[in-house]
């Protein structure tokens, strides 16, 4: 029984790590475009709301 618990929560960390691995990846892209398009960063830290 404790091995199909720890199966189950080892998927679900599979899981949740896959998506943030998913969204790392869609900000770098989008990051990426950015800088090939020349565009400049906002000037705006979206964690702080600081500017630059």
């Amino acid at each position: 029984m404790q091995e199909n618990t720890e199966t189950t929560r080892d998927r679900r960390l599979d899981e949740e790590l896959s998506d943030v691995l998913i969204a790392i990846s869609v900000v770098a892209k989008r990051l990426a475009k950015k800088l090939q398009e020349g565009g400049e960063p906002d000037g705006q830290d979206e964690r702080t709301g600081c500017t630059d």
